[in-house]
């Protein structure tokens, strides 16, 4: 009868270590899936959350210098169009008032053409940076 029991006890110790050997290789396969997981979802999401972020605080950047810039072109065509008042304040008759005013607008024209060409110059290249963050960011490789 011992024997027996004996025997029933060996054959109860490797169904243990059987389901052991199982819960061990259910952990490793668990372990493998979760790793695979995050290489595979949670980094890629991850970096473009942060290529995004990234590229959000440039935007942002961006606004305040394209903000600053008009600022300036303001300022400046502020100063001539004075410039161009006192002129006229001090012609000396018509036809010079004439010339002061034809020569601020025509130079206003280009002065504004300019400033247009420098804004729309500025922005495009505003958009290629904020995009870039992201291009790099997103899928690990910068293009």
């Amino acid at each position: 009868m011992a024997e027996d029991f004996g025997g029933a006890g060996n054959g109860a110790g490797t169904d243990a270590g059987a389901g052991q050997g199982a819960a061990d290789a259910m952990r490793d396969a668990a372990e493998r899936a979760r790793a695979g997981f995050s290489d595979h979802v949670l980094d890629p999401a991850r970096r473009a959350g942060e290529a995004l972020r990234a590229s959000g605080q440039k935007a942002a950047d961006n606004g305040a210098t394209i903000g600053l810039k008009i600022i300036e072109q303001a300022e400046q065509n502020s100063r001539e169009a004075f410039e161009a008042m006192r002129e006229a304040a001090q012609a000396k008759d018509l036809s010079e008032v004439m010339r002061i005013q034809g020569d601020y607008l025509r130079e206003q024209g280009q002065r504004a053409m300019n400033q247009a060409r420098e804004m729309g110059e500025l922005i495009m290249q505003f958009g290629r940076d904020a995009v870039s963050p992201m291009r790099s960011g997103g899928d690990g490789k910068a293009d």
